[in-house]
């Protein structure tokens, strides 16, 4: 049994919409509600929470009706239809409501494009097993995700090279690319990826006992023991502090680069694509060490390593190139986290319970991602920008301290087989 690369590289295309419009957004609205309707650090921390709300209710909504609809195109490519028309719509009236400072456009058309996303990211991820063999998704995954990556860094370079240095800058023509880069990608998706046919396909050519190979599960149900809940938890309040300590940074980063360092433009995303491309680069060594030495003590360096990148981060008073490699190391520490935290998560769960603890870790590190904002913002409007790296320090070494009561989870993940393999990341 063979992956269908060509297959899973169309696949990928919604993911990589999906990527650059959220790029997109982490990076241009805290700067027009900052710059151009002029609100507090503490507002605008409130509205960039909406969208991680907004997921918490949509995700499982649509993602469980895509289950039940069964069109003439398929289940999923509806959800991404129906949800990027109305994304790709509203985004647009996004800057125009900008350079006309009217606010209440402005808010409910982002209202809107965050709704029209929320409905269709379940059904565009799902869409990947849908139509892999389950020993062939992790390959898959890791092919979406070098996708998402590539959706990412052309959001951060469309940003880097045609935001003008000036006060209040036009984002209509980002804002253009990116819907355009949308629009392209579903229509390569529709036109190569014919759902409906493809899983009639899959349902003739599994082979009974191949596709759902859970023998190397517990198939048992109930309360764990005490010490194992012991473990979850701290697990799952360490996935809540070190979300909390690195969304602060992300969703700030685009302010504070022009309010500290004096940046204009659109050049604070060189240090965040450098961020994400050495994140991609580590997937295949961090998975190499948690290989050797086991998930937690790799996430408990990753966790030392972004505490010193952020710590670093501090003490740049004014902007200087050496800043991208603090941020390179945040990256690293990132992945270190990133690829050894879910799967500890569901280590400790039973064969019947995956999905409800995969919940737990989404809804620990979502809600994370609606208070830090809220709470950083606050601290960047009342007492200084300065605070912004020094609290994601203070929470990363929290998550550290956390993360060692852990005493269950942990495993030794076996060797891949193909290196692809390492970027199979949640």
């Amino acid at each position: 049994m063979k992956l269908n690369y060509k297959r899973t590289f169309f696949i990928g295309f919604a993911f990589l919409s999906i990527s650059a419009f959220w790029q997109l957004y982490d990076s241009i609205i805290p700067l027009m509600l900052k710059n151009t309707f002029q609100l507090g650090e503490t507002l605008t921390g409130a509205i960039m929470a909406v969208d991680n709300v907004l997921a918490l209710f949509l995700l499982p909504l649509f993602g469980a009706w895509s289950d039940r609809v069964d069109t003439r195109i398929g289940k999923r490519t509806p959800f991404i239809l129906v949800g990027t028309f109305f994304a790709i719509i509203f985004m647009m009236i996004i800057p125009r409501a900008d350079q006309a400072v009217n606010f209440p456009l402005f808010f409910i058309a982002l209202g809107i494009t965050l709704l029209a996303m929320g409905t269709y990211r379940s059904p565009a991820v799902a869409l990947m097993p849908d139509l892999t063999p389950k020993p062939l998704r992790s390959k898959a995954n890791a092919v979406i995700n070098l996708m998402g990556a590539v959706g990412y860094i052309i959001a951060l370079g469309l940003i880097s090279l045609l935001v003008k240095k000036e006060a209040n800058p036009d984002y209509t023509i980002i804002f253009a690319l990116v819907a355009i880069l949308m629009v392209v990608s579903v229509i390569i998706l529709v036109l190569t990826i014919r759902e409906k046919k493809l899983l009639a396909q899959m349902a003739d050519s599994i082979t009974p006992g191949v596709e759902e190979d859970d023998t190397n599960l517990e198939d048992t149900t109930g309360p764990l023991p005490k010490e194992v809940m012991k473990s979850l938890v701290f697990l799952l309040a360490s996935i809540f502090l070190w979300f909390t300590a690195y969304n602060a940074v992300t969703t700030a980063y685009s302010r504070y680069a022009g309010e500290v360092w004096g940046l204009t433009g659109g050049s604070f995303a060189n240090s965040l694509m450098v961020a994400g491309a050495a994140a991609i680069v580590s997937y295949i060594p961090i998975g190499m060490v948690a290989s050797a030495i086991g998930r937690k003590k790799t996430i408990l360096i990753g966790i030392i390593v972004m505490s010193l990148s952020y710590l670093a981060g501090f003490l740049f008073v004014e902007y200087s190139p050496m800043i991208n490699v603090v941020f390179a190391f945040t990256g690293i520490g990132w992945s270190a986290i990133n690829v050894n935290s879910y799967p500890m998560v569901v280590e400790m769960s039973r064969s019947a319970d995956v999905g409800k603890y995969t919940g737990y870790y989404y809804t620990f590190s979502m809600a994370a991602q609606i208070f830090t904002p809220v709470l950083s913002g606050f601290l960047l409007e009342n007492i200084s920008y300065r605070t912004l790296f020094p609290y994601a320090v203070v929470f990363s070494l929290l998550s550290f301290c956390t993360m060692i009561f852990v005493k269950h989870g942990d495993s030794r993940p076996p060797k891949k087989k193909d290196n692809l393999e390492h970027f199979d990341v949640e």
